[in-house]
């Protein structure tokens, strides 16, 4: 399940399943000690909104791409993080980099394209060209008009950026080397183990959503609301408000049993497989969740745009020699129809949010995750907050 240095750590495994397989069976829940609440201000304000940007966002590692959509030497894509405009290129040695995406003599945009291959990127404005590696190479009538340019200085801006697990981490206020693995505080096993590398991107969807992008979040946090949210859809394969978590420093790791778990109490452990009878959701703080499923997992994405508005992606990751094509479009359409019930209801919530009906949101005992959520956040803004969970 959990891969170590040199072996598989079923430990792991075996514990999480008897955890839920005990709740179920007790008729329990799991619960924090006690409730929390969040100032309805930190979804509506655009003071804290700003804050969040600069302070979170911009200052902690960010999944950018998945290693796939950078397919072979100079591939090139076009992204927004943290608020800023990101260029991220491989250049021929397979080698991945990261640059604001913004020419370096009057500031416009350097690519419009959204994705391609190209080793050369030539400014639309004046024609100032740089290579992949992020070099200045070409500069139109430099001697004449530009006499003393020192070229090195006007290489495109660059963003620290690391590629592991799968993904390509930036962060834009940040050394030259990020410390990933500090950063994921204990994950790291469990990212290694999810193989991102040998998976590939099946289909997409893109979208901006009237909410605030810890609503969005907040949605895979708990299962109270799957028998009534999601009657239509997931509902009958999941038991109601069933699931655990775990923190990994600001990151969590959720639970959520399927219908199908009680068939394990009369098997022996050594068939017990954890994805086989759950989902995993892997929240990477701030802003990114990993929704792991029996043979492929969705890494949805969110890009906060303002204290009201979201653009989100879902990309569905599928074992990179597995074509079925039909199969996969298939199952990324059920995932999109689920969580376009979340998204719709986290619209709802910021429409009643911004209506002042309530001062705060208050998290029952078996929302515990919540309150650990939006503590972390509050750390990084300075802003008060209580919670409560386990460790």
């Amino acid at each position: 399940m959990f891969v170590g240095e040199d072996k598989v750590d079923r430990s792991t495994e075996i514990a999480l399943l008897k955890e839920v397989l005990a709740l179920k069976s007790a008729g329990s829940f799991f619960l924090d000690g006690q409730q929390t609440r969040n100032n309805a201000d930190a979804y509506a304000s655009a003071d804290r909104f700003a804050v969040e940007r600069a302070a979170l966002f911009r200052r902690v590692p960010a999944m950018a791409a998945h290693a796939s959509e950078l397919n072979g030497p100079d591939s090139f894509l076009r992204r927004d993080v943290a608020g800023l405009p990101m260029l991220l290129t491989r250049d021929g040695e397979g080698q991945a980099h990261a640059f604001l995406n913004v020419c370096r003599h009057r500031g416009t945009r350097l690519v419009d394209d959204a994705a391609g291959c190209r080793k050369r990127f030539t400014c639309p404005y004046h024609a100032w060209t740089w290579n992949n590696r992020g070099d200045l190479i070409a500069v139109p009538h430099e001697a004449q008009g530009f006499p003393d340019l020192d070229r090195q200085h006007f290489g495109l801006k660059r963003v620290a950026c690391v590629e592991r697990y799968g993904w390509l981490w930036v962060c834009t206020d940040a050394p030259e080397a990020l410390d990933l693995d500090g950063f994921l505080d204990g994950l790291s096993t469990d990212m290694a183990w999810l193989d991102g590398a040998s998976l590939r991107v099946a289909a997409t969807l893109e979208e901006e959503r009237a909410s605030n992008w810890k609503f969005l979040i907040e949605a895979g946090l708990e299962a109270y609301h799957f028998q009534v949210a999601h009657r239509a859809t997931i509902a009958p394969y999941f038991h109601d408000n069933l699931s655990t978590y775990q923190m990994f420093g600001d990151h969590i790791r959720s639970v959520l049993p399927r219908a199908s778990l009680m068939e394990m109490a009369g098997q022996p452990e050594d068939r017990w497989r954890i994805r086989d009878h759950t989902n995993l959701l892997y929240t990477i703080f701030p802003m990114n969740q990993l929704l792991v499923q029996q043979d492929h997992m969705i890494w949805i994405h969110l890009e906060p745009l303002s204290a009201g508005r979201t653009r989100l992606a879902l990309r569905t990751l599928v074992p990179a020699d597995d074509d079925r094509h039909d199969h996969w479009q298939r199952n990324h359409a059920i995932t999109q129809r689920t969580l376009t019930e979340d998204f719709v209801l986290g619209e709802s919530i910021q429409a009643g949010i911004e209506s002042g009906a309530n001062d705060v949101l208050t998290f029952g005992r078996f929302e515990g995750a919540l309150g650990r959520f939006n503590a972390s956040v509050a750390r990084f803004v300075g802003a008060g907050a209580t919670s409560a969970g386990r460790s």
